[in-house]
């Protein structure tokens, strides 16, 4: 085993040689581990990370490679869909900061990681015990509860994976609440014994489910008898020695300079990161060769996320052991010779700076509510600044520098120690303070050479207790950044005990950076969706509206205006609503006869696309519509699911706005009450598959904007003449009857409202209920009749469900592709006034101004209703012998209230 850590010697041999203890397994174990002693019933031995930077200082770039490249790796088992669909959880405090360089690796999956920091308001999402912990107690506490409710892979973080308890005790409490495939374990070290080795492929048949192992190195901690009583009576001498002193800090050695270890480059450390965005800022590989003092000097640029082979994590040669005296802060010297209690050694020259950094607002500060991609990308962004900010505040003569965290506050501390290690010319070394109690003995084969002991400073929910800072007092470091978060910067940092006052002890140069801890805005409550019979004539377990009532607000405007408006840029289409105009006695008759002719094939068509959500997207969907097209075909499928299957499945109606998005606080409404992933966006028809691209972009910005991911954005249609999606009854463009009326087939609900006068930050979008249209209302009318047919149709549902399931129904977006031909051969030049399929054209014809219809040569009854409405608006239908739809709607594309092609009267159906 490679011995080349401090003073050549392993920082493991003194605690092996007196308790027997051995490291069996891979070369590099005793690179990456050394050995302390602690105070603990159930364990006394401590396996000490030289690359976590929680105990040992350590160069950021070390420290944060191991953990990237673990992510990498995980990425690579994987692969890229199923990335984008995990979530890391690392645990507090240790691998708080391991788990967040992890899901860096990954790049597509958010992270959040426990705490044992309650936070008021801030609801708990679950919890658990650590066995062999000295503080059992875990929260999580994510900002979006919706965050643990996916099915996509779980990837667990911590620093070792010896018993696997703490682990699997996780996994078996999720999993029987949020039950997914796939988890993923990631630890530094894998050092089960082998009577542990099995237990993780029994446990993973135990619960159903796939679970890998991911470690930098493995092997086993070998235990004579005897060793837990050895171990302690060892401590309790040694604390004992300690008190007698008088100090409260134990076991500093004179000096630490360039002792700290130098890690293998294993082939966990070496991965290098492809050159994308999603990978992090570039990192060095190799120590530069000009030493330590020398400033100003440029560096080669770092290429990729390596340890280093410099003892001291410096980015240069370490300066020579002075031969002079150094107060240490070691009143018992662990070799059995005392020593004299130390006394301020910068008596003269130190002080306190404190630097503002500017951290980003709004920006968490970790993972413990949660940390997305999106996060990670504006932290990016934001380093270089905040950096240069801090090296500035450093002396200018300073050439070992070591930034200090704050217990589970480790990854913002680590990536501003690895950035500023980049920028200047000195040693740059990271680690934390911790609870964790550990014996200090001055010893070169011992990994914690001296503990710093300071009351705790955040006013934790526990009561109050001492803190430690490993490997400080000693190391002769120029200056000490501590990077607290503000929750922390409480007079007990700045009492005469407190860490601030400690580290002066050991350094002339102490800077505070205080970084806001992020809390959670506690959200707005949203409202329980709306229901009829107060708001639509459907009745209320057929669907709840996430929408506000703007009944008592005038909306509508002419037809003609509202075209001039929107087609000026002088408004948005979903800033007013049309005239709900009466149907004509003639217009009605024509409804009901083209409802009775489709009826059995809208049956079919609602069997065959609720099957296929069955099938493929969830056994338990959770239906959602988009307002209002989509609303009675989502009430059919609820139905259907209700008359085949027995199930009683949620339906509810949302608002999305083309050029605007989807409404997101019904997105947050959804996913505060059920799992994302069961829900199924359904919509009547595709005409061109603009709200298909519409949804796909908002979910995007959701995700990025929340980091509440899940949302599948595949919408659900009953006929997709387009193919712009996979989930449809029929691809065939035909004439769905509700297409034929506005609010009156609708559940007299007017379009969707996006006005900024109207609908605020923490509104639904809003729509009216048009109470006044009840006498000519066929909403229930339409449901009932096409309901009535299931029976009738459920055999061939069962046939074409088969087949559907069986074909290739990749979209080839075909549609798309013919409306920008149609738009160029006609001169329109705008894709968004060409209305392709019956359903769309109808729409034209009701609520804008239109130019001309193109028809299908040949097509029958399916266009009885657009040509009754083209003879009323005067609108000329042509024929056309090659179209991809039956008809399709072009508006004028340059409309006046004077313009050819509108009579400039209100429509009159």
């Amino acid at each position: 085993m490679n011995k080349a850590v401090n003073d050549g010697v392993w920082s493991g041999s003194w605690v092996a040689e007196r308790l027997g203890v051995e490291l069996l397994g891979d070369p590099e174990l005793t690179d990456l581990l050394g050995l302390a002693l602690r105070r603990n019933p159930k364990r006394a031995h401590l396996l000490v990370s030289n690359v976590l930077g929680k105990h040992v200082p350590q160069s950021p770039t070390v420290v944060y490679g191991y953990g990237f490249s673990l992510g990498r790796r995980v990425r690579e088992l994987l692969g890229t869909e199923e990335s984008r669909r995990a979530v890391v959880l690392g645990y507090a405090e240790t691998a708080t900061g391991l788990g967040h360089a992890v899901a860096d690796g990954i790049a597509l999956a958010p992270y959040l990681h426990s705490t044992r920091r309650p936070v008021p308001g801030v609801a708990t999402a679950g919890g658990f015990e650590e066995s062999h912990s000295h503080a059992t107690s875990h929260l999580l506490l994510p900002e979006n509860p919706a965050l643990l409710a996916g099915d996509g892979p779980l990837v667990l973080v911590d620093d070792e994976f010896s018993t696997g308890n703490t682990v699997l005790n996780t996994i078996r409490d999720l999993h029987e609440r949020y039950p997914r495939g796939r988890y993923v374990v990631v630890a530094l070290v894998d050092m089960r014994s082998a009577a542990d080795a099995g237990r993780l492929e029994e446990f993973a048949a135990e619960i159903g489910a796939r679970v890998d192992l991911v470690a930098a190195a493995s092997g086993t901690v070998s235990l004579p008898a005897g060793v837990l009583e050895k171990g302690q009576e060892l401590v309790a001498r040694y604390e004992s020695e300690s008190a007698g002193s008088g100090s409260r800090s134990s076991a500093a050695p004179s000096r630490l300079v360039a002792q700290f270890p130098a890690p293998l480059k294993d082939k966990a450390a070496a991965a290098t990161p492809d050159a994308t965005a999603e990978a992090p800022p570039s990192i060095e590989t190799t120590p530069t060769p000009n030493p330590l003092g020398a400033r100003g000097t440029a560096r080669p640029a770092p290429t990729g996320p390596h340890p280093t082979d410099n003892p001291s994590g410096a980015r240069g040669t370490a300066r020579p052991t002075p031969t002079g005296p150094h107060p240490t802060d070691n009143p018992s010297g662990a070799r059995g010779t005392a020593r004299p209690t130390p006394t301020n050694p910068h008596p003269n020259n130190n002080r306190l700076t404190q630097v503002d950094i500017r951290w980003p607002k709004n920006l968490p500060d970790g993972g413990r509510h949660g940390f997305t991609p999106g996060h990670r990308i504006r932290l990016d962004r934001a380093l270089p600044a905040m950096a240069a900010r801090l090296a500035d505040a450093l002396p200018e003569d300073a050439t070992r520098i070591h930034i200090l965290g704050f217990e589970e506050l480790m990854y913002a501390p680590l990536r501003l120690a690895r950035e500023l290690e980049q920028i200047v010319d000195a040693g740059v070394t990271y680690s934390t303070t911790t609870r964790s109690p550990v014996l200090a003995v001055d010893d070169p084969g011992y990994a914690i050479r001296s503990r710093l002991t300071f009351p705790a400073h955040d006013t934790p929910a526990d009561g109050p207790g001492d803190r430690y800072a490993y490997n400080i007092a000693g190391a002769d470091f120029d200056a000490v950044v501590a990077v607290i978060d503000d929750t922390a910067d409480t007079p007990e940092l700045h009492a005469p005990d407190g860490l601030l006052a400690r580290l002066a002890e050991h350094t002339p140069h102490v800077v505070l950076a205080v970084i806001p801890s992020y809390v959670p805005e506690r959200p707005a409550m949203l409202p329980d969706p709306l229901r009829g019979p107060a708001f639509s004539s459907y009745a209320p377990e057929e669907v709840g509206w996430l929408l506000q009532d703007l009944s008592d607000v005038t909306l509508e405007a002419p037809t003609e205006e509202r075209e001039e408006a929107i087609q000026s840029g002088g408004a948005h289409y979903a800033e007013s609503l049309p005239v709900e105009y009466q149907p004509s006695e003639q217009y009605q008759q024509l409804f009901h006869t083209a409802l009775d002719e489709a009826a059995d094939r809208l049956a079919l068509a609602v069997g065959a696309v609720t099957e296929l959500v069955l099938a493929e997207r969830s056994p338990h969907p959770v239906l959602v519509s988009l307002a209002r097209a989509g609303t009675p075909v989502g009430v059919l499928m609820r139905r259907w699911a209700q008359h085949r299957h027995g199930l009683d499945l949620p339906h509810y109606a949302v608002s999305i706005v083309r050029g605007r998005g989807i409404d997101a606080n019904a997105l947050r409404w959804l996913a505060a009450h059920h799992d994302p992933a069961d829900v199924v966006f359904v919509d009547g028809w595709t005409g061109k598959g603009a709200i298909t691209r519409e949804l796909t972009e908002a979910i995007r910005e959701f995700e990025e904007s929340d980091g509440i991911t899940g949302f599948d954005p595949e919408i659900a249609v009953l006929a997709d003449p387009g193919s712009c999606v996979k989930t449809y009854g029929t691809r065939e463009d035909f004439l769905i009857p509700s297409a034929c009326l506005n609010s009156t087939v609708s559940g007299l609900i007017s379009r969707t409202v996006l006005r900024s006068d109207l609908v605020g930050p923490h509104d639904f979008h809003g729509a009216k209920f048009y109470r006044e249209l009840a006498g000519a209302d066929v909403s229930v009318d339409f449901l009932d009749a096409v309901a009535a047919r299931f029976p009738e149709v459920s055999d061939a549902v069962t046939v074409l469900a088969k087949e559907l399931l069986a074909a290739d129904r990749t979209p080839t977006w075909e549609g798309w592709a013919a409306v920008e031909r149609i738009s160029e051969e006609y001169g329109i030049h705008d894709v968004n006034l060409v209305k392709p399929g019956v359903g769309e054209t109808t729409r034209v014809l009701l609520r804008r101004v239109p130019w001309k219809i193109l028809a299908r040569a040949g097509a029958g009854a399916d266009l009885d209703h657009v040509r009754l409405l083209a003879e009323q608006r005067g609108v000329p239908v042509e024929e056309v012998a090659e179209l991809p739809y039956t008809c399709v709607g072009l508006i004028h594309p340059k409309y006046t209230r004077g313009a050819t092609g509108a009579d400039g009267k209100a429509v009159a159906v």
